[in-house]
């Protein structure tokens, strides 16, 4: 089947807005429902959340342009964005892939393959905006920030992380630090790695690397309207949904399948035994603005100062 262009002249934004079926889905409600408590977010927390700021095009490197069927997905890290890529990948190829399990997961990391919206000029960039549909997927935060930690520094081979984020880590937050775990960085417990994260030093120093940046500073959902907003926790109908507005829902389906490695709430909330009520508090307050945006209550294992 060929998932090069799409299907009649209706575009995502227009299948999504103005259905050709007049009854409102339920699929639709839940959406709207998302946009508004997104929109009440930025408006609430107007004074600390746009600061004034007009975005540039550096802003604008998480967002993958697909031209082919008028998509924009910005993707976050932690949130099945290696499977998001792959989809990408098959809809922009043009017939060169028709699997999305077919690409291995390195080649959907490599920035040559997609698109991302920072590489148009300012006009080209601003039509894309007004008339593609923008989505993304968002995880509950402290499980993605779990998530993160298990990745990159529980996972041997992740030596690059360990090297660039571990040896600092370990140097500020660890008394008494062996010279080779100074070294090696390698051996980042999560209550190092908590306090690196609230630590004020750290923010100043340079900006959160993406796997644990907040969602609000990665895809700017207070400057950029999203169409939709995907969880998550109810990845694959969400991620189907959006293939059917952009009209290949029905040759191409979001890969499915149970990791079995994969961040629980139950694992989370272990993790968090650890970790003070003074640091759980003021790791709230840096994820603060994505629990609110995108509906997350507050995790009832937190002991809150």
């Amino acid at each position: 089947m060929d998932i090069c262009c799409r299907k009649g002249s209706r575009s995502p934004l227009q299948e999504l807005y103005n259905p050709t079926q007049l009854e409102l889905s339920s699929t639709a409600i839940l959406h709207q429902i998302r946009r508004d408590q997104v929109t009440d977010t930025c408006r609430a927390n107007s004074m600390s959340s746009r600061k004034r700021r007009v975005l540039t095009p550096n802003d604008l490197k998480h967002l993958v342009v697909d031209e082919d069927h008028e998509l924009i997905y910005c993707y976050v890290p932690k949130v099945a964005c290696t499977n998001w890529k792959r989809v990408m990948m098959v809809l922009n190829g043009r017939g060169k892939y028709s699997d999305p399990m077919e690409i291995p997961a390195n080649e959907a990391h490599v920035s040559s393959n997609l698109k991302t919206l920072n590489q148009y000029s300012i006009p080209e960039i601003n039509h894309r905006l007004k008339n593609y549909m923008k989505f993304l997927f968002v995880r509950e935060p402290f499980e993605r920030l779990v998530s993160a930690y298990r990745n990159k520094f529980t996972q041997k081979y992740n030596t690059s992380f360990h090297k660039r984020y571990g040896t600092k880590i370990v140097k500020r937050q660890r008394k008494n630090a062996t010279q080779e775990a100074l070294h090696k960085g390698d051996d980042v417990k999560f209550e190092e790695f908590v306090a690196y994260l609230i630590d004020p030093h750290t923010q100043r120093e340079e900006p959160f690397n993406e796997h644990w940046q907040t969602v609000y500073s990665l895809c700017h959902p207070c400057h950029i309207h999203y169409d939709l907003i995907g969880k998550y926790e109810t990845l694959e109908e969400d991620s189907n949904y959006i293939l059917q507005l952009a009209g290949v829902g029905n040759y191409l389906k979001f890969p499915t399948y149970a990791k079995s490695t994969r961040t629980t709430d139950e694992m989370t909330t272990e993790f968090f035994q650890n970790i003070s009520s003074e640091h759980q508090t003021q790791l709230y307050e840096v994820y603060k603005l994505d629990f609110l945006m995108f509906n997350y209550s507050m995790p009832s294992y937190l002991k809150l100062e």
